[in-house]
């Protein structure tokens, strides 16, 4: 959704590693008042600090399928045996309001949310180098081995399916990157689709020149 005053949604994906929640950080200093971070509802339990429409909205298992069945989630998946998904109204809400929303997600949900919203931009974020991503990795210093080897295998699966995103977005250094993603969003609201109504009247106001209507 966009047309004139409505806002951008834009879906960030990326590798484990890719910096993707830094580049996010960074979106949201830089540009206060512009973005709003799409909200998630989970089933799991709030941990110390989390606060229900802040960090998630969290629902049980009864209310989440409830949700499902009347389509009301952009996307969905479980993970521990807990759900989580990206509720419609909120992300239509914040859109409507002008605001741009970012949704950081993993590809499957990432890909849904594209069928589902046709208009959503699919962003990659890569960091400049599969020997980076390894270095950033291991320079946490917070994985084991097998789990280090696991996320690299993973991104090599991920690797495969860039090509269905619409941007790819090195990130190099955090702040520049933040900049490139926000004048990709800026290039969105010139596209077409966007400005339906504006193109519809502008057609409709030059009628009037037209020498078969004379």
């Amino acid at each position: 959704m966009s047309d004139n005053n409505g806002g951008i949604l834009l879906v960030l994906s990326g590798f484990s590693g890719a910096g993707k929640g830094t580049v996010i950080s960074r979106l949201l200093d830089m540009y206060p008042g512009r973005y709003r971070l799409s909200v998630s509802a989970t089933t799991r339990s709030p941990r110390e600090g989390e606060i229900d429409g802040v960090h998630y909205f969290f629902v049980d298992q009864g209310k989440f399928e409830e949700m499902i069945s009347e389509d009301l989630l952009l996307e969905y998946a479980t993970y521990i045996d807990h759900y989580y998904g990206t509720p419609r109204e909120y992300v239509e809400k914040q859109l409507a309001e002008g605001y741009d929303v970012i949704l950081e997600i993993e590809q499957q949900g990432a890909f849904k949310v594209k069928k589902a919203m046709p208009e959503a931009a699919l962003i990659f974020v890569s960091p400049p180098s599969a020997a980076e991503l390894e270095r950033r990795l291991r320079g946490r210093h917070t994985e084991p081995e097998d789990v280090i080897m696991s996320r690299l295998s993973r991104a090599s699966e991920e690797a495969k399916h860039i090509d269905r995103y619409d941007y790819f977005v090195v990130n190099d250094d955090a702040d520049r990157c933040a900049a490139v993603i926000h004048n990709l969003i800026e290039a969105e609201r010139c596209r077409v689709y966007n400005n339906r109504s504006a193109v519809a009247k502008l057609q409709e106001d030059l009628r009037v020149y037209r020498k078969e209507d004379r």
